[in-house]
């Protein structure tokens, strides 16, 4: 099996300091409960601060809009002025069903699922903009976005940002000229009914060390790409090189079925979820190990993590007696989505990421980072969740 190349980042591989945002799949659930965790990270000045930025799935919408946006943010020391610009487009997205409209269309009109649902994404948030359009991050001054898809022809996470795209077996192609809502559509083609995207690839693939695909055209002339998902729902594999590591999860935990679908598209369905919870549960204990021996500094905040875990002296936002069970269990869809159940989902990423900071950031790190993390005083929206 080919090694990873070193220079599949253009960087070194070894250990580099500097913290990372990791955002994972769930649909619209995702999208908006990683909202809330932003609005945390960015009242404590971290999300400026940030150096990496990696996203798979439902997540990648998030990520996607908020480096489009990133320029006209208005940052200082770490936190954006005008961060209810980037609230108010992703409520308008929210706003918007997407999944049901393109599988019909697909089904009965010329074109792929997977191409209205990036058109959907292009007509509400990205308005034809492309990788180019995100931050530079090479001066420091904005962290690097990295889009994940899952390539089906090499079985490879499928890299997108601004600098390149690619894989380890494929190559990379530099300066990518492919639209944002491409790459998050890619990213966000939860099969089987959305999966797969077909990516045409007409600039060169600069052959890496290990791409041992690189000479056959069938590989570098397209890439058949499925959901970030499928090989890495935390996001993880793109930032594990740097020392501290944020990773917000909002996807569901499968649940038992008494007497699963025999039919072969329903029992594929169940299947697929079987697989994706295993993926998602053997990273996410990889992450935990890796905090727990030293490896990485960092927290883990999920959608379905109990609050009283974190064992805080202090819960100024009274989350020990809440219960987010009905948030998590939100299907994940690209469906519209009520207002008032997405002021709640951003209410509850906001408290369980401040939950993640106060219990695992230390005063020293904070020091480290320039930052104070204090206790909220109130949820972004009226209520609670």
């Amino acid at each position: 099996m080919p090694t990873e190349p070193t220079d599949l980042d253009s960087e070194s591989t070894e250990r580099e300091d500097g913290v990372t945002l990791s955002l994972s799949g769930g649909g619209y659930r995702a999208m908006v409960f990683h909202i809330g965790a932003l609005w945390r990270l960015n009242e404590v000045g971290l999300l400026g601060k940030l150096k990496r930025i990696s996203s798979v799935s439902g997540g990648s919408i998030t990520a996607a809009y908020l480096g489009l946006l990133w320029n006209r943010l208005e940052f200082s020391n770490g936190k954006a002025a005008n961060f209810q610009l980037f609230v108010d487009g992703m409520q308008v997205m929210a706003d918007t069903n997407v999944d049901a409209g393109a599988i019909i269309g697909g089904i009965f009109l010329p074109g792929s699922i997977s191409d209205r649902v990036a058109k959907a994404y292009d007509e509400v948030l990205f308005k034809g903009a492309k990788l180019a359009n995100l931050p530079d991050d090479h001066a420091g001054a904005a962290p690097r976005f990295v889009i994940n898809a899952t390539n089906v022809q090499t079985a490879a996470l499928w890299r997108f940002s601004r600098p390149y795209m690619g894989d380890y077996r494929v190559g990379l192609i530099d300066a990518p000229d492919v639209t944002l809502a491409t790459a998050v559509a890619a990213s966000s083609a939860f099969p089987p009914i959305l999966s797969p995207l077909t990516l045409p690839i007409k600039q060169t693939v600069r052959a890496t060390k290990g791409a041992d695909l690189n000479h056959d055209s069938s590989y570098t002339t397209k890439a058949i790409l499925s959901d970030g998902g499928v090989y890495d729902n935390l996001g993880l594999e793109t930032v594990k090189r740097f020392s501290t590591l944020l990773v917000s999860d909002a996807g569901q935990k499968i649940a038992p079925e008494q007497d699963p679908a025999h039919d072969w598209a329903r029992h594929a369905v169940r299947v697929l979820d079987v697989v994706d919870n295993q993926v998602r549960s053997l990273r996410k204990r990889q992450l935990i190990d890796a905090y727990n021996r030293g490896d990485h500094t960092g927290t883990y905040w999920g959608i379905r993590t109990n609050f009283a875990d974190y064992h805080l002296s202090a819960d100024p936002l009274g989350c020990l007696h809440r219960d987010p069970a009905p948030l998590a269990a939100i299907p994940t869809r690209l469906e519209k989505m009520p207002r008032d159940q997405q002021n709640r989902l951003m209410n509850w990423g906001y408290a369980v990421c401040d939950a993640g900071l106060r219990a695992h950031i230390s005063v020293e790190l904070q020091q480290h980072l320039g930052i104070e993390i204090a206790a909220p005083t109130r949820f972004p929206f009226p209520g609670d969740y």
